[in-house]
């Protein structure tokens, strides 16, 4: 009896299909991944006079990108693995990729969820528009972006075998990441606003530049803003690249099919 092998593209289609209701039953987690964002946009209102919107937007949807990538894509992975579902695909008749990129175009439209929320809130609450060519760019952007953060959680949960452990150890992370570029952030613009600059202050603010958080801003507030796209935005964008490549060459290179 010969044996039919389906085309690659209805393998997708199916696996796409399956991770999108999976991702609507946790819809619950989805909800908690916009809710940090959402607060930082909607509590700094304040800034939006002074720093300007895409300040604030900016910074809210880095936060919302990296809630996404570790805490969505990384956990999701890792428990999977250690149920065996990966095992299971591996065994079938499917190509390797199909597997990893159906998830990946979720987290992808996830990108795309949390970028159109952040656009409409702050617009509602905080007034704050841009113009039709810097949405458009800022969408762009954010995919690339949002690429830094899933290859950041592949990363991880390539080194990481445990799901326990993978959890607590993305949540530290986005954790850590959140501090150092939100403090550093809200302190240069405090500092401008005050009108007063310190040597350590911007050093500080230098060192957060260089962060993933720090490249990512970058990035997306240049979207927004494509006038004001500079050398520093290039090389906010090299960097991201780098970190793209780097955690993706780990991410491949560390990851097992099951924890064993």
């Amino acid at each position: 009896m010969a044996t039919t092998i389906p085309k690659t593209s209805a393998v997708l289609t199916s696996l796409l299909r399956a991770d999108f209701t999976t991702q609507w039953r946790n819809r619950r987690a989805v909800m908690l991944t916009l809710v940090v964002p959402v607060v930082i946009l909607m509590s700094w209102k304040s800034f939006v006079a002074t720093a300007g919107g895409p300040f604030v937007l900016s910074n809210s949807i880095t936060i919302g990108l990296f809630a996404s990538g570790l805490m969505g894509y990384s956990n999701t992975i890792a428990r999977d693995r250690d149920k065996g579902i990966f095992q299971r695909l591996r065994v079938s008749p499917l190509p390797w990729w199909t597997i990893m990129a159906s998830r990946l175009l979720v987290q992808l439209a996830m990108i795309m969820i949390i970028t159109t929320i952040v656009f409409v809130i702050g617009n509602s609450f905080d007034g704050i528009t841009l113009s039709p060519v810097a949405y458009l760019l800022t969408y762009f952007t954010a995919i690339v972006c949002g690429c830094v953060s899933l290859s950041l959680g592949q990363m991880i949960v390539g080194f990481i075998k445990n799901p326990e452990t993978v959890n607590a150890t993305t949540r530290l992370v986005y954790l850590a990441l959140i501090m150092i570029g939100t403090f550093g952030e809200v302190s240069h613009e405090i500092e401008k606003m005050e009108k007063k600059t310190s040597q350590l202050g911007d050093m500080i603010y230098r060192a957060v530049e260089l962060t993933p958080y720090g490249a990512v801003k970058t990035i997306l507030s240049a979207g927004m803003e494509p006038t004001k796209w500079d050398t520093n935005t290039s090389t906010a964008l090299l960097l991201t690249l780098v970190y793209i490549v780097v955690f993706t060459f780990f991410g491949i290179k560390w990851f097992k099919w099951n924890t064993k």
